[in-house]
């Protein structure tokens, strides 16, 4: 597991001048298919380097890029929200540096998904039509205009949480906008399930724990295994195929 520099790529796009990510890579020579993961609102932290960590494991070359390269998360937080509420922004193309990046990898087949959780699910709903096979939304916030930004997207799965109080019937709107527009999709809401539900741990500072969890934020160690199995199906189906080789 090595850290990856793509600060000069980006600054050329005009994206970030720092920016960076963690690059899980699974045993074997390659080449593989590619993942590119994106960060919840806490940032690339232990909980999402265990996810990318989780995905090299079944075979995928997964890159967990740091949207808060440029500063950490008190400085670049709000600006990375303002990038994904507005559908446009630097964060959009330090993704796509990022996915650029991976695919083109030595290492990589070119077959290229992209997954998201929280801040880091609503940017991979919105990148899902800019190159990528396939696209996996956990928890992620739904665009305005779901219908005009999901147009032409890859497929799709989504997990969401029954007991998720920011997001309560997202599952349902997202399901319904990409059958609308023809897109495949699965997408599941767990009954017992809340915000952030596929971490093994409690994020956040300590002292905001209490009041998270009473918001129906945090693992669920009986939803979580399932909802892992359907990302890791999605992928395979289509990132795994007989044509994934690079021509």
């Amino acid at each position: 597991m090595t850290y990856v520099d793509l600060s000069a790529e980006s600054a050329a796009a005009g994206g970030s001048p720092s920016l960076g990510g963690y690059l899980a890579t699974p045993s074997g020579a390659g080449p593989f298919p590619a993942v590119l993961m994106i960060h919840e609102a806490f940032g690339l932290n232990d909980p999402i380097r265990g996810h990318a960590d989780r995905l090299a494991h079944a075979g995928y070359l997964t890159l967990a890029v740091d949207l808060f390269s440029d500063g950490g998360a008190r400085r670049c937080l709000v600006s990375t929200m303002r990038s994904m509420i507005t559908g446009s922004g630097r964060a959009f193309t330090d993704l796509a540096t990022a996915r650029t990046w991976l695919a083109t990898s030595p290492l990589s087949t070119g077959k290229t998904g992209v997954i998201g959780f929280c801040m880091g699910g609503g940017f991979a709903l919105l990148v899902a039509r800019d190159g990528f096979d396939a696209a996996s939304v956990n928890y992620g916030r739904l665009p305005g205009d779901m219908e005009g930004a999901l147009r032409g997207a890859c497929p799709i799965v989504g997990n969401f949480g029954g007991r998720d109080v920011t997001l309560k019937g997202a599952a349902r709107k997202l399901e319904t906008a990409l059958d609308n527009l023809g897109i495949e999709n699965t997408v599941k809401e767990f009954p017992t399930a809340g915000h952030a539900f596929l971490n093994e741990t409690d994020e956040g500072p300590a002292m905001l724990r209490p009041l998270m969890r009473v918001m129906g934020i945090g693992p669920d160690p009986e939803s979580a295994p399932e909802a892992w199995q359907r990302i890791e199906d999605h992928f395979a189906r289509h990132l795994k195929s007989v044509d994934a080789t690079r021509a």
